[in-house]
């Protein structure tokens, strides 16, 4: 019996320490993320979540122009090197004006390529990528079909397992996802920017090279091409797809 009440008297206290214990958890834990939190932007959890889909919904967006331009640049290179093996100038010269043709119809698709803005030279990464959210925002819909109540669905299921993970998150942790979202965005926004600025110059090139007579743009042509193909902006990326 003296036994039973010592082993229970031992008990008791070891009980108790582990509540102070798990207790004392609980506080470093709240202060913690007080502590987070004192440390943010000073936005509110609403407006870091709100800014975290934005950066998500424009990355979907940019990705799909990004992969468009990316391709048909590739594909443009493709086909200018099987039409190597065509020995006849004027059906090559065909070739050429067809295969260049079908990369600046993207440019009479507003809603195929998003226009972006130029970074200020004072601009910080994160108010450039800003926005150019909000202007992405605008054309976002654009050229959009009909989506099924089906896909609506979806796109709203997933939604809100989206936002159930942002708001078991403090908002430190969402705002460094958000600051690590931007930096890539940012990366992006440039890689297109280039590869953008390609398509757009060769639409301009090739309306300037109508004044020659097929001979002279014969050779302007196959030099329009392979400018493209040794700039940096199209180097950097053309091996992507094969990745």
């Amino acid at each position: 019996m003296g036994k039973g009440d010592k082993r229970g008297h031992a008990q008791r206290p070891d009980a108790g320490t582990n509540l102070v214990g798990k207790f004392t958890q609980s506080v470093r834990r709240i202060v913690q993320d007080v502590k987070d939190e004192g440390t943010s932007s000073g936005q509110s959890k609403e407006e870091v979540i709100e800014t975290n889909e934005r950066l998500r919904a424009v990355r979907v967006r940019l990705e799909e122009s990004y992969e468009t331009a990316k391709r048909s640049l590739v594909t443009l290179m493709t086909k200018y090197a099987d039409s190597k093996s065509v020995r006849n100038v004027f059906q090559r010269y065909n070739l050429l004006k067809a295969m260049i043709k079908e990369v600046i119809r993207l440019e009479t698709q507003y809603w195929t390529l998003v226009d972006i803005p130029k970074q200020e030279k004072q601009e910080t990464v994160p108010a450039f990528v800003l926005r150019a959210c909000a202007i992405m925002e605008k054309t976002q819909k654009s050229g959009e079909g009909v989506k099924t109540s089906a896909k609506l669905a979806e796109e709203a299921e997933n939604r809100r397992e989206r936002i159930d993970r942002l708001e078991n998150m403090t908002i430190l942790q969402i705002e460094s996802e958000n600051t690590q979202m931007t930096n890539d965005l940012y990366r992006l926004l440039k890689k297109y920017s280039g590869l953008r600025n390609l398509i757009r110059e060769l639409k301009t090139e090739y309306m300037n090279s109508k004044v020659y007579p097929i001979f002279p743009r014969y050779t302007i042509l196959k030099d329009m091409i392979k400018d493209i193909m040794h700039n940096p902006d199209y180097m950097e990326v053309c091996h992507e797809l094969g990745d």
